[in-house]
């Protein structure tokens, strides 16, 4: 598992190059928005993160395939292989351009349909956090300043904190009465959003984070940190990886009691 340790600094670098990118626009006022076809935001940031990125990935790693979110997926430049980075230039995009400092760069790499290597980098918040495939889950505010982490001990949801997404996600997907329910039971409740309630189960600060629609860009960093830390991450019909679309990240001693609760479809 150590063949993991050069991709994880690579990634480390990738992420150096993100951050003083997007960090240079980060309320900028002159800072250029644009809507998708799905009404999502992006910015000139979101574009050039992921283009600079691109660019050292087609140097430095020729054989791997790349998956962004802003400019979909590319074929190695050299030979082909199961290998394939996937990054979110900026994921919290909302929060970028109102200024909230609540948003970051995942970078993965995944082998076949598995992430290996996960790293999330929130340099408005000067913290990251990482983990490759037997390696463990590690944060701190760069490569030579880290923490491990570790997931928390709580065995009940009555004394568990809990996080989701929006309400709103949840009412479309037809499930907002179980996540309702599961916030009445749950000693704390509170909605942080995109990758920082998965971060916060890693750390132990919170003990579990669900969404119901997600995409591999939104998903692929946050599995090896989450499971790295000692937590199980599945969709919502209890499936490991990223092929659900959808999230449920605990600290694994409350996970099956959230399935139940959730009453997710098998095969969903």
């Amino acid at each position: 598992m150590a063949r993991y340790a050069d991709d994880l600094s690579l990634a480390h670098m990738l992420a150096d190059t993100a951050d003083s990118i997007s960090m240079a626009r980060f309320r900028a006022l002159d800072l250029h928005v644009e809507s998708k076809p799905d009404l999502t935001p992006v910015t000139d940031a979101d574009t050039a993160v992921e283009r600079a990125l691109r660019s050292t990935l087609a140097r430095t790693r020729p054989r791997d395939g790349v998956l962004g979110e802003e400019f979909g997926a590319t074929a190695p430049a050299a030979g082909s292989g199961s290998r394939q980075w996937v990054i979110d230039p900026i994921d919290g995009t909302k929060n970028f351009v109102r200024g909230v400092p609540i948003w970051g760069t995942l970078i993965a790499l995944m082998e076949g349909d598995q992430p290996v290597v996960g790293l999330v980098s929130a340099p408005a918040l000067g913290r990251r956090w990482w983990a490759a495939t037997g390696l463990g889950a590690f944060a701190g505010r760069h490569q030579s300043a880290a923490t491990p982490i570790r997931v928390s001990g709580v065995g009940r949801l009555a004394d568990a904190s809990f996080c989701y997404s929006s309400l709103t996600g949840w009412e479309e997907s037809g499930r907002l009465d179980p996540v309702l329910d599961i916030i009445r039971t749950s000693w704390r409740s509170r909605a942080y959003g995109d990758f920082y309630g998965y971060m916060l189960v890693a750390e132990g600060a919170v003990d579990v984070m669900v969404e119901p629609e997600l995409s591999l860009w939104d998903l692929a960093a946050l599995i090896p940190i989450v499971t790295e830390a000692g937590g199980t991450f599945t969709d919502l019909a209890g499936r490991p990886g990223p092929a659900g679309g959808s999230a449920v990240a605990s600290n694994g001693k409350l996970h099956q009691d959230l399935l139940d609760r959730l009453g997710w479809p098998t095969g969903r």
